[in-house]
C-alpha cells in the first residue's frame, strides 16, 4: 500500500540513485581500496598474491610441473637447492602485478594509492598470455630469468635469437664475438606429471647447466638478457635422445626475445652465425651523425668511431629503419665443406678476405644453404662480391621472393612473426614476408656479412615439420595478403609507396587478385 502512494517517476529515481550508489562502492571497492589494503599489508610484512587479492577472483591452481620436477629428483639428487627451485617456481607462476601508466588528466589518475598513483594494476601472467595467444602450444615464460648489468642505449642493435640447451656452446661464442647487447630466448622443455627421475633430471640438469654458462664469461652479466621459455612438450619421437629438436616453436621465441629486448634497433640471428665485421658501428654511427634523439641506462658507452665512405646515403637509410620502414639485410655465407665451417676464430673478418674465399674456380665459401636458393639469392651474391671493399654502400633488394629469409637489422616495432609456424621450415620466411608486406624495404650493407659454423642437422624431424609448414604457409601468405591489401584500401593508401610491396607481392598469389577485387571493390 505504501509503495502505491510514491509516484512512478520518485520510485525510479530513488532506483536509480541506489544503483548508482552500489556502482561507485564497488568501483571505490576496486580502485582504491584493493591496492591500498594491499600495500597496508606489505607494510605490515604480510604478502598477498595477485591471484588472491580482493581485485581479482581466487583461481584453480594450474598442474605445477616444475614442482614435480623437483619432488622427482631431489630425491636422488638433494644437492640441487631447494633456494634455486623456489625461485625458479615463483618466477614461472609469477602473479605479480605490473602497472599501466595512465594518462596525466583522465578520469582514474589520482584515484589511486600513492605507490601506484596514475597507474593501472595488470598481472603479468594475464599480459604475457595475451601476449603469445597464437602459440599452438602453453609455454610458461621468465622474462629475465637474467638481466644484463651493462649500459643500454636505445639506439644500439640488440642482437635476439633462441637457443635450445644442446646449444649452449654456441651461444657462448655469440656473446664473447659481439660484444653487445643480446636478448635470448632459451627452451627448456618440461617434464611430464608422470615423468620417471631419469626424464625429469635433464629438466635440473639443463637449468643447472644454464646458471653455470652464464658464470662463465663476465661478457653475459655484462651484455646478456636471458628469458626462459618452458614448455610442456617431449621432442619429436624421431629426434636423438636429449634433443630438443621437436615441437619447436621458434617464432614464438623470436618474439619473446624482440618483446624483451631494450634497444630500439634489433638484429633477429639464428645463434650458430658468427658476427665477422662491425655492422653495428655502422648503425650506431648514423643515429649519432643524425642527431636523433637516444638515451642510456646505466654508465655511458663510448661513442661510435665516425665511419668513412656514403655517410648521408646511410643515414637515410638507418632513419627508415627507426621509422620502421626499412630492415638492413648482412649477407650469411657458409663454408662448402662442413669440416672448414666448425672453427669461427678461423673465418674471415674482412670483405677482402671473404671474397678470396668465395671466389675463383674452386670457391671454399658461398651463400648460406646454396641448395635452397630462393632463401637468400634476392641478396644478389654476384653484386655484393663485386662491390669494393669499404665501399661503406647499401644497395636496395629490387628482386625479392616470399621465401627469402636473410638476417636483418630492423626496428623493433615492425609486425610481429606469426606464431602459428612450429619446427623447421618457412617460420622466419614467414616472419619477413609479412615485415615486406607491411612497407619495410631491405637494403644490403656492402661491406659486412656472417658466417655460418656448421653443424649437423636432425633431418628426419626436419622432413616432417616441413610438411605441416608447407602447407601453413602457403594458406598463411593469402591471408597475410588479404589482411594488409585491405588495411592500406581502409587507409587509402592503396595506391601509394607503402603499399606497393603487398601489391607487388599478393598479384603473385593465384587466389589473392579475385578475393582482394571481391573485398575491395578495386582491381589490383
Amino acid at each position: 500500500m505504501l509503495l502505491s502512494k510514491i509516484p512512478l517517476a520518485t520510485l525510479l529515481q530513488g532506483i536509480l540513485l541506489g544503483y548508482i550508489l552500489v556502482s561507485l562502492v564497488y568501483t571505490t571497492g576496486f580502485i582504491i581500496a584493493s591496492p591500498a589494503v594491499s600495500a597496508v599489508f606489505a607494510l605490515v610484512g604480510v604478502e598477498i598474491s595477485g591471484s588472491e587479492s580482493l581485485a581479482f577472483p581466487k583461481v584453480a591452481p594450474r598442474v605445477d610441473l616444475i614442482a614435480h620436477a623437483h619432488q622427482v629428483f631431489s630425491s636422488s639428487h638433494p644437492s640441487w637447492g631447494a633456494d634455486t627451485y623456489s625461485s625458479l617456481r615463483d618466477l614461472a607462476s609469477s602473479s605479480d602485478w605490473l602497472y599501466w601508466n595512465l594518462p596525466a588528466l583522465g578520469p582514474l589518475s589520482g584515484s589511486l594509492d600513492d605507490a601506484h598513483a596514475g597507474t593501472l594494476p595488470v598481472q603479468e601472467g594475464t599480459l604475457l598470455s595475451k601476449a603469445f595467444a597464437q602459440a599452438l602450444h602453453p609455454t610458461e615464460f621468465i622474462p629475465f630469468y637474467y638481466k644484463a648489468t651493462g649500459p643500454v642505449d636505445t639506439s644500439d642493435v640488440t642482437i635476439t635469437t633462441l637457443v635450445t640447451s644442446n646449444r649452449y656452446k654456441v651461444l657462448k661464442q655469440l656473446v664473447e664475438q659481439y660484444k653487445g647487447p643480446i636478448s635470448v630466448t632459451i627452451y627448456i622443455p618440461l617434464p611430464p606429471p608422470t615423468a620417471s627421475a631419469s626424464e625429469t633430471s635433464q629438466f635440473i640438469i639443463a637449468v643447472q647447466d644454464l646458471d653455470a654458462l652464464y658464470a662463465s664469461s663476465p661478457h653475459f652479466a655484462a651484455y646478456v638478457d636471458v628469458h626462459l621459455a618452458l614448455s610442456p612438450l617431449s621432442s619429436a619421437p624421431h629426434a636423438t635422445s636429449g634433443s630438443t629438436e621437436g615441437g619447436r616453436q621458434f617464432n614464438v621465441w623470436r618474439n619473446a626475445a624482440r618483446l624483451f629486448a631494450r634497444s630500439e634497433f634489433v638484429m633477429m640471428l639464428d645463434v650458430d652465425f658468427a658476427v665477422c665485421t662491425d655492422w653495428r658501428s655502422v648503425v650506431r654511427g648514423a643515429v649519432a651523425r643524425s642527431g636523433l634523439p637516444h638515451t642510456t641506462v646505466g654508465s655511458e658507452l663510448p661513442e661510435p668511431t665516425p665511419l668513412p665512405g656514403k655517410r648521408e646515403e646511410v643515414r637515410q637509410v638507418v632513419q627508415k629503419v627507426r621509422e620502421g620502414a626499412a630492415a638492413l639485410v648482412v649477407p650469411a655465407f657458409e663454408y662448402t665443406k662442413q669440416g672448414d665451417g666448425a672453427d669461427h676464430t678461423r673465418f674471415p673478418k674482412d670483405k677482402e678476405s671473404l671474397r678470396r674465399l668465395a671466389t675463383g674456380p674452386h670457391p671454399k665459401l658461398d651463400m648460406f644453404h646454396a641448395s635452397w636458393a630462393p632463401g637468400h639469392n634476392s641478396t644478389d651474391y654476384t653484386r655484393y662480391l663485386s662491390t669494393p671493399s669499404n665501399s661503406q654502400s647499401l644497395y636496395k633488394v629490387i628482386t625479392y621472393q616470399s621465401a627469402y629469409e636473410p638476417y636483418v637489422i630492423m626496428s623493433k616495432r615492425v609486425p610481429w612473426c606469426d606464431e602459428r609456424f612450429t619446427g623447421y621450415g618457412g617460420n622466419k620466411a614467414a616472419c619477413l614476408f609479412e615485415i615486406y608486406l607491411s612497407g619495410v624495404d631491405f637494403y644490403v650493407m656492402a661491406d659486412h656479412f656472417l658466417i655460418h659454423q656448421s653443424h649437423k642437422y636432425e633431418e628426419e624431424a626436419r622432413r616432417e615439420e616441413r610438411k605441416y609448414n608447407r602447407k601453413l604457409y602457403a594458406d598463411f601468405k593469402e591471408e597475410a595478403c588479404l589482411r594488409y591489401l585491405y588495411r592500406f584500401h581502409s587507409a587509402g593508401q592503396l595506391r601509394t609507396s607503402v603499399a606497393a610491396n603487398a601489391v607487388q607481392e599478393c598479384k603473385k598469389v593465384k587466389s589473392v587478385e579475385k578475393l582482394a577485387s571481391e573485398l575491395l571493390g578495386e582491381s589490383l
